[in-house]
């Protein structure tokens, strides 16, 4: 699977991530190659969490799809 993470210069200096497919997958760093660590950790992290809080509202279905 390959996942997209946008990256932004923190003001106090480093890196910050998220990842727009995985809502609230954030995360930060000092050095670009911590980064890319953190962002990994992160959304294995966000995908072993589960679905917890997906719950879809009247208008709304869930698709589960194995990648």
């Amino acid at each position: 699977m390959k996942l997209k993470a946008i990256v932004h210069e923190a003001e106090e200096g480093g890196y910050w991530a998220e990842v727009p497919a995985l809502p609230g997958c954030l995360t930060q760093a000092a050095t670009w190659e911590e980064l890319r660590e953190n962002v990994r950790e992160a959304i294995e992290a966000w995908l072993a969490a589960g679905e917890g809080g997906l719950e879809p509202t009247t208008n709304q279905r869930l698709l589960e799809v194995a990648v």
